[in-house]
């Protein structure tokens, strides 16, 4: 019997139409292109960090374990390699998880993705003339052009603002596009704020238990990363790992966040996240096509050429972490510190066509939970 993440989801045949031998071989190539440094993360995050001023790590590290991994197509584990529930740190893919956090807020009515966040919170960095501009939808998408210091980083610490689709600096909300880990931290400020939670409390509480994640995921931030609400200080998570922190989770959790969005933000058949949002996730944002709220959108084939236009996805670390979502195949693909992933993407893709197509051969042998190794899990 295979490993079923989605109970709801598997009612169908999850290997209709895939070619199990040439899902094999990619996993398997996938596992033996490891990136490389991982194993000492203190001196792979300082070669990372462009910006020699201020390369100094405020958050807790995670030493890399390897490439890992699982393809899920209608709920089921399809194919796993490495360990996929060894925990590693996520990078930028954090973001997209603290996407999930704005829609809990979002769904509870506490958040209005084209209100100013300055309508609903009194924090400093929003009372300003630029600040009381910026809505919770620039924050998400990237397009606050905020400009300052939070948690002893600017915001123009950040290299990867230098962006085509940047704008000017300080530019009004809305009119530029910058991944900006300072901008993402303030946006994670804004959320506890209005939330009055802590962010990983909200997250297990309202996704993570509903996905039936395990135990093993943990959300960080800096030394320094509290805010003070109601008289309680809470600790503030980063949205990436730029100097430390961020999310920590294995491949197969991560896969569970992917299947609950391939699903409009149901699990099982339940509610987490309204379609709503899962539809805001992906809707492509002014400045920048290929950008949704947090989420990265695949539909012009600028962020991976040779994957499907059907895709969206979470990365990090230039997609040595990747969350693949591809509603057209219902397919989920989760791969952890594996370079050239781009080459993953086309050959699974290749082996996993649209749904409805005419179904090939594959094994039935017994099947289990995925464990190490690459391989594909058994019907």
């Amino acid at each position: 019997m295979a490993y079923v993440l989605e109970n709801a989801a598997a009612a169908n045949d999850p290997w209709e139409g895939v070619d199990a031998d040439a899902l094999t071989r990619a996993v398997r190539a996938q596992e033996a292109r490891p990136v490389p440094g991982i194993e000492d993360m203190a001196a792979y995050l300082y070669a990372q960090v462009a910006d020699t001023s201020h390369r100094d790590v405020v958050g807790p590290l995670l030493d890399g374990g390897g490439a890992s991994g699982v393809v899920v197509r209608r709920g089921t584990v399809l194919a796993a390699w490495g360990d996929p529930t060894r925990v590693e740190m996520a990078y930028s893919a954090t973001k997209s998880v603290l996407s999930l956090v704005a829609g809990v807020a979002h769904d509870d009515g506490l958040l209005r993705l084209d209100e100013p966040v300055s309508a609903s919170l009194t924090l400093p960095q929003f009372a300003d003339g630029h600040g009381r501009s910026v809505t919770w939808r620039h924050l998400l998408e990237q397009t606050s052009q905020w400009e300052g210091t939070l948690w002893s980083k600017p915001t123009a610490a950040d290299a990867q603002s230098a962006h085509r689709y940047a704008g000017s600096v300080g530019g009004p909300p809305g009119t530029g596009w910058a991944y900006n880990d300072v901008r993402v931290n303030l946006t994670a400020l804004a959320l506890t704020a209005l939330t009055a939670r802590s962010l990983p409390d909200l997250l297990r509480e309202r996704v993570m238990s509903e996905v039936d994640a395990s135990a093993s995921w943990s959300w960080h931030g800096y030394d320094t990363s509290y805010v003070e609400v109601d008289g309680s200080l809470l600790p503030v998570v980063s949205g990436g790992a730029h100097w430390g922190g961020g999310l920590w989770i294995s491949a197969l959790d991560l896969a569970r966040i992917g299947q609950l969005c391939l699903r409009g933000g149901s699990w099982n058949g339940k509610e987490v996240l309204s379609a709503r949002w899962i539809e805001e996730l992906w809707t492509p944002c002014r400045v920048k096509p290929d950008y949704g709220l947090s989420w990265w959108l695949n539909d012009l084939r600028t962020v991976w050429p040779a994957a499907p236009a059907t895709g969206r996805c979470a990365r990090g670390n230039g997609g040595g972490h990747l969350l693949w979502v591809d509603p057209a195949r219902d397919l989920v693909i989760s791969s952890r510190w594996g370079a050239r992933v781009e080459r993953l993407l086309a050959q699974v893709s290749a082996a996993v066509p649209e749904c409805g197509t005419r179904p090939s051969s594959h094994g039935d042998a017994g099947g289990g939970a995925p464990g190490r190794g690459a391989s594909v899990v058994p019907r």
